[in-house]
């Protein structure tokens, strides 16, 4: 209830304040396992990310944001779990897994930082997709959270991974990251929804 709440209460905040429209949400899956993959611009991704989506989003988030009285008791509700600074722990990676595999969504920035000036993506979200098996979906955040200036969420077409079935596993991550990137960047340069 708490989510649902505040879920609603956020789309109307953002929708006033940075006019935002989410293209594409139907080609997230009504149901499974699914893990979204964004570009990552500002601290309010995972808010503009999630709050337009039907089913709730569940993000990874810095350890040191749920020790800050009130906040990290908000953000558990929302579903966050936490993450070691520096890399992904093997707790992380578990409960990751179990929420894919359990049919939920899971939010990722395959870039990892914000603003990443070398544009290297990390591979944590390739290997969450190869050891899931739940749907991989590309989105695209466009716009900078000015304020009245419009902002869109791009949500594509799930990835098809099976031409990377019969790959090495190293081999397999380095692709599948390069093909999740390349969408999103896709989704960014043209502002509408990639097809599979």
């Amino acid at each position: 209830m708490i989510y649902v709440f505040c879920r609603g209460v956020l789309r109307i905040l953002f929708v006033l304040m940075y006019g935002l429209e989410a293209v594409g949400k139907e080609n997230i899956p009504d149901e499974g396992g699914v893990l979204l993959c964004s570009n990552h611009k500002s601290l309010l991704d995972p808010i503009a990310v999630g709050i337009k989506v039907r089913r709730q989003v569940k993000f990874m988030a810095k350890e040191e944001l749920f020790k800050i009285p009130v906040l990290g008791w908000l953000i558990t509700q929302f579903g966050a779990f936490p993450v070691k600074r520096g890399g992904v722990s093997k707790d992380s990676f578990k409960t990751s897994l179990k929420i894919l595999r359990g049919g939920e969504i899971m939010g990722i920035f395959p870039e990892g930082t914000r603003h990443s000036d070398s544009g290297a993506a990390k591979k944590g979200a390739a290997s969450f997709a190869l050891r899931s098996g739940a749907a991989v979906v590309p989105a695209a955040i466009v716009g900078d959270y000015k304020f009245l200036r419009k902002m869109k969420v791009i949500y594509g077409k799930p990835i098809d991974l099976s031409e990377f079935a019969a790959m090495d596993s190293a081999e397999a991550v380095e692709a599948v990251t390069g093909k999740i990137m390349s969408r999103i960047h896709e989704m960014q340069k043209t502002g509408k929804p990639t097809l599979n």
